[in-house]
């Protein structure tokens, strides 16, 4: 019997893995996937996940190839609204980092790897969970057919759409928005080299954020109820008309579209198991909270997950855990909700008026630090 098996070897669930593995835990992650992601959704690593990662040792090798976003600035009809320093809300990282998902889980796993070589089974469906109070017993198929895997403590990590949590029948409060986007990365044609640019324009907002490799990520919002097919000339088309930049269609490296919603558990702690990540909270991508909420979600459990296999009591630990962990997601929603509210279509006065209310509260110091605070989960 194992002491931890982790579903999921995305992020959230190989950067948990690692830090057990690093105190000799036994863990074994169930991937569905075969092959590693290549596609990129999420690509800002926030100051305090950052400090998260240090701890399992990949934080400086992320740091060395990324982009380091020390400084954003919001438009509005070709004039800068107002500006954003993040000097002041980390002594040690003072930027939110930008770099592919795809690069962050490959160094994730490269480190779980180098700690246990046979942790990570891939191609791994879970299809059932079972908790008998003394352990817990997954059932998998693999390739080579159906097994069970019997651990004493299990974590869910198996993104928006997790098994687990279906498994568990987990409760769930879930809000509908009707915002959609559509994002794309690139060939960066701008002159804001690793700064972001919000275009704050009366149709719809455009952001903008640098990548490695002289490449540049849009994301505009669209007027449609759900999700837009995406399309790089229609996005180069929209950014083009809002902000007056242009962007080559023929270097599109990504595309992708999205619609919003919020999703929360009413409890992370089942038994057993835990959820973490967004098998426990789905949060509007805008903003880019997913996934370092994840992180901070196992950071802070996995302590807890190690006293329980010393069969040290945890139970009001673990309950003040689930309580903290999904305050934090709840504002995170809030956050996100304003971010999406700031970026809607106005009529041309109303747009004038919150422009120039967004530049008052920008002059002001001490609002501007907090709103840094709060776009870096600080």
């Amino acid at each position: 019997m194992i002491d931890v098996v982790v579903v999921g070897g995305g992020p959230v669930g190989l950067y948990l893995a690692a830090l057990l593995l690093q105190h000799g835990v036994s863990v074994r992650i169930l991937e569905r996937r075969a092959g590693p992601n290549t596609h990129s959704r999420a690509i800002g690593i926030h100051p305090p996940s950052l400090e998260a990662l240090d701890g399992i040792g990949v934080a400086s090798g992320l740091v060395s190839e990324g982009v380091q976003i020390r400084r954003g600035v919001a438009i509005g009809g070709g004039v800068e609204v107002a500006g954003m320093s993040f000097h002041t809300v980390s002594s040690r990282y003072p930027f939110v980092l930008s770099v592919p998902q795809a690069r962050t889980e490959a160094a994730l796993e490269r480190r779980v790897r180098e700690l246990d070589g046979g942790s990570l089974l891939r191609g791994a469906t879970v299809t059932g969970l079972h908790d008998d109070g003394a352990r817990v017993a997954v059932d998998v198929v693999t390739a080579n057919g159906e097994s069970r895997i019997h651990a004493s403590l299990a974590v869910a990590a198996d993104g928006v759409r997790s098994t687990v949590r279906q498994l568990l029948a987990a409760p769930m409060r879930v809000k509908g928005y009707p915002d959609s986007y559509v994002m794309g990365d690139f060939a960066d044609s701008t002159a804001f080299g690793p700064d972001a640019a919000l275009f704050l324009e009366h149709a719809g907002i455009v952001e903008s954020f640098p990548l490695p490799g002289g490449v540049r990520r849009w994301v505009a919002r669209t007027r449609g109820a759900g999700a837009d097919v995406p399309d790089a000339r229609s996005l180069t088309g929209i950014v083009r008309e809002r902000t007056g930049v242009s962007v080559d269609a023929g270097t599109n490296s990504m595309l992708s579209s999205f619609g919003v919603r919020s999703r929360l558990v009413t409890r992370m702690i089942h038994g057993r198991t835990a959820l973490v990540g967004d098998a426990a909270h789905e949060i509007s991508p805008i903003g880019g909270q997913g996934m370092n909420l994840g992180w901070l979600d196992a950071a802070v459990l996995a302590p807890l997950l190690l006293s329980r296999l010393a069969h040290t009591d945890v139970a009001r630990e673990l309950q003040c855990f689930e309580r903290q962990r999904l305050q934090a997601a709840a504002r995170a929603v809030r956050q996100s909700e304003i971010n999406m509210m700031l970026g809607r279509p106005l009529p041309r006065p109303l747009w004038h008026a919150r422009n120039r209310l967004i530049r008052y509260a920008a002059s002001v110091p001490a609002i501007n630090s907090r709103a840094a605070a709060r776009f870096t989960m600080h």
